[in-house]
């Protein structure tokens, strides 16, 4: 890390919000504000826990902050309630795209469960037709104010219920009218993308993209099937790949040198070097793996996150906030926790959000056009920050 770059993470002017970022782990239905649940709430009479929109956020992230991925589940039921009328989802969407955008977002994939919201009757194309609205009404407005943003959605298929062929056909559906990519969602433990077979096959068929949650509540089988059955193309979380990463203390290296005491030999198994060798990305979510206890076998706190260890052994690491509401997070914030906790400077952040400019579901020009974006713009910030720490220096002379 050079020295020139640590001071950001401390310095009161600058705001990691203004950082051009690239976001793919984020639900809908985990994104909602706390003001705009307690007005959809009133309109259909469903109880809250709390009606002050800053106690409600805080009920939302204690609750959330189990360590258990059921618990952690439990709080959706609030935030799809008020999610069932066109109008509403419209709205939650187009919001979503305003607080994106006012994070530094420049290219979001959003997803959330379509059959989750047919409690009021709309069908499944009606839910996915009213958040592309919202969306579209999102971006229209921001790219009008001259902050570029694309928005697109992932549709999610529960991966308790019998829905996966039917999610499947509704995304090849939309396919091309904003919707890029399928994935699976709900309690991994025990639903293992296996139970999905035929949805998995038929969007191969159609060389459909998918994403799975795999490697968060459960570890390297539940990986393993969303490679071999799911043809995974990123691996939602994937956190706990981790666990097929050996580091051996001392001892000799392949020349047969002798290792230091303080330096570990990095030995790969077999699930973890496939990801690895062929670049999957890891679409890694720090806060809410505290939270849910994906990392809980890693040790306790940030600081025992395996994130740095994937980063520093070549895996193809990216970086979103899973559920802004219960993790209280924004994507910027998670920058800041991984500067703080591991002393990432600006060329850390510039890999991390590269990599998630290349691992979107968009066309390759599309992603050019991000890469060159982001490059632009930190080299300028760089090139700013370079310029002042020689001013200073100068001026000590």
């Amino acid at each position: 890390m050079t020295e020139e770059l640590i001071h950001l993470a401390y310095d009161p002017e600058f705001d990691f919000r203004d950082l051009p970022k690239v976001s793919l782990h984020d639900h809908l239905d985990g994104g909602l504000r706390p003001q705009t649940i307690i007005e959809l709430a009133a309109e259909i009479g469903h109880e809250l826990p709390a009606t002050d929109a800053e106690a409600l956020g805080e009920w939302f992230r204690e609750s959330a902050d189990s360590g258990s991925l059921p618990r952690y589940l439990e709080t959706f039921g609030h935030t799809i309630a008020v999610m069932q009328t066109r109008e509403a989802l419209i709205r939650v969407a187009r919001e979503f795209v305003e607080d994106l955008a006012a994070d530094g977002v420049i290219y979001g994939e959003v997803r959330y469960a379509p059959e989750q919201h047919q409690q009021q009757g709309l069908s499944l194309d009606d839910v996915v037709d009213a958040v592309q609205e919202g969306l579209d009404q999102g971006c229209a407005a921001l790219n009008e104010e001259g902050h570029p943003i694309q928005v697109a959605q992932i549709l999610s298929a529960m991966r308790h219920a019998d829905r996966g062929l039917e999610i499947a056909q509704l995304a090849l559906r939309h396919r091309g009218r904003g919707v890029v990519g399928f994935d699976i969602a709900g309690a991994e433990e025990g639903n293992p993308p296996s139970r999905l077979t035929e949805a998995f096959d038929l969007l191969a068929q159609h060389l459909f993209p998918t994403t799975l949650h795999a490697g968060e509540a459960a570890g390297l089988e539940s990986i393993k099937d969303a490679i071999l059955t799911g043809r995974a193309q990123r691996l939602g979380h994937g956190v706990r790949i981790a666990e097929d990463i050996q580091i051996e203390f001392g001892g000799v290296d392949d020349e047969g040198e002798a290792v230091s005491e303080d330096t570990g030999l990095v030995e790969l198994g077999p699930v973890a070097n496939w990801v690895r060798e062929r670049g999957i990305p890891l679409e890694i979510c720090p806060s809410s793996n505290l939270q849910t206890g994906a990392t809980a076998g890693f040790g306790e706190g940030i600081e025992a996150h395996p994130v740095d260890l994937l980063v520093q052994t070549g895996f193809n690491v990216t970086i979103s906030p899973d559920n802004r509401l219960m993790s209280g997070t924004t994507l910027s914030d998670e920058f800041e926790l991984l500067v703080e906790t591991f002393d990432y400077d600006l060329e850390d952040l510039l890999d991390l959000t590269l990599n998630a400019a290349e691992a979107a579901f968009v066309p390759l020009e599309l992603r050019e056009l991000l890469v060159e974006y982001i490059n632009d713009y930190y080299a300028e910030l760089m090139e700013a920050e370079l310029a002042v720490d020689d001013e200073e220096e100068f001026e000590e002379i």
